[in-house]
This record gives C-alpha cells, sequence and structure tokens, in this order.
C-alpha cells in the first residue's frame, strides 16, 4: 500500500509568509502537514474541496514544529488528531510520545511515519510518505530548495546538518520544504 500526496499550498517567505500545507492520503488515513499562514483560509479549503476532501473528514494533522506560520489553522480540521514531537492530541486526550528520538520515527499509517528531524526547533519532525513515485518527505530541514545553507532561525545549526543528512540518507524522491516548491534533492542540495 502506498499513499498520495498533494501540495495544497506551496509555501513562502520574504515580505509575507505562507507555510507549505500539504494533504497525504492513505487508506482511512487523511492527513493535513503544517496547516499554517496562508493568504487566505481558501488557499488550503479551495484545493481541499477541488480533491473532493471534507475538511471533518481529516484524520490527522500534523505540526513539523510549534511555530504559528506552521500551526494557526489546525482549527479548520475539527474532527482530526493533532500530532506534534511530543505527543497525539484527540479532543482531551493527551498520549505523550515520550520525545524518544525514535530512529525508524512513528508511524500513522502503513506508508506514512513521523520523523525526529531537529534543528530548525528544537522540536522538529519530518513527514515521510511512501507513494508510487518513492519517498516523499515534508519537512523544515529546508525553507526552500535553496536552503538556506545557515538556518536564520535554527536552533542549532549542527542538528540541521545531522537532519539534512538523515532525510538525504534515505533517498527521498521529493521533498516538501517549509516555504517553497517541492522540489528533487540533487547534489547541490544544502547539506
Amino acid at each position: 500500500m502506498t499513499a498520495q500526496v498533494d501540495v495544497l499550498t506551496a509555501g513562502y517567505v520574504g515580505q509575507r509568509v505562507a507555510s507549505s500545507v500539504t494533504l497525504v492520503r492513505d487508506g482511512d488515513v487523511t492527513v493535513v502537514v503544517d496547516p499554517g499562514m496562508v493568504a487566505s483560509r481558501d488557499r488550503i479549503l479551495g484545493p481541499l474541496r477541488d480533491l473532493g476532501v471534507d475538511p471533518d473528514s481529516v484524520t490527522d494533522v500534523v505540526f513539523s514544529h510549534h511555530h504559528p506560520d506552521h500551526t494557526i489553522n489546525a482549527a479548520l480540521f475539527g474532527q482530526a488528531r493533532i500530532h506534534d514531537f511530543w505527543a497525539i492530541y484527540a479532543d482531551d486526550v493527551w498520549t505523550d510520545r515520550r520525545v524518544v528520538h525514535h530512529p525508524d520515527g512513528w508511524s500513522l499509517s502503513p506508508s506514512v511515519r513521523l520523523l525526529a528531524t531537529p534543528g530548525h526547533s528544537d522540536q522538529d519532525i519530518s513527514t515521510l510518505v511512501e507513494t508510487a513515485d518513492g519517498l516523499v518527505v515534508c519537512t523544515h530541514v529546508w525553507w526552500t530548495e535553496q536552503g538556506p545553507a545557515t538556518d536564520p532561525r535554527g536552533a542549532s545549526q549542527d542538528e540541521l546538518h545531522q537532519s539534512r543528512a538523515k532525510v538525504l540518507a534515505l533517498r527521498p524522491a521529493l521533498v516538501i520544504p517549509g516555504h517553497g516548491a517541492a522540489f528533487v534533492p540533487s547534489g547541490q542540495t544544502p547539506d
């Protein structure tokens, strides 16, 4: 079984900022990654509607980290469990992940897992999705395809470079960065 990935909004950063918002579907699991700042909520809801996905059918929301530009629109998905590096949150239940950096990540479905990738913040996780075209990684270890090589808001440049190496070692077919268009990693990808 492999999942399907659709970028709802390709993020950007500059005078204005938007997170890259991604939809992942794997069987009964429907995930939205980083429902953060966008020019209007229709930049999330419109593409969902076009794909035939009702916001109430979203089962899971993943925060790559806790900056508002990646979390601010989570309430659009009132039925979803929320995932971060600490726990899974559903209604009034907090299920602790024990913050152990499990080397293989935490599974959301047969084709979707979360992996600790600190660096931009101490709490960063990446969403790894096995698709028919190969591994897709939604991550903030890169803001865009160009990097930046040094994260100006990074918590730890050493951890960031280690996390980038960890992601590149997985040989992803596609990377969806925190604030840019999806890209195919190459020898030019900042590590």
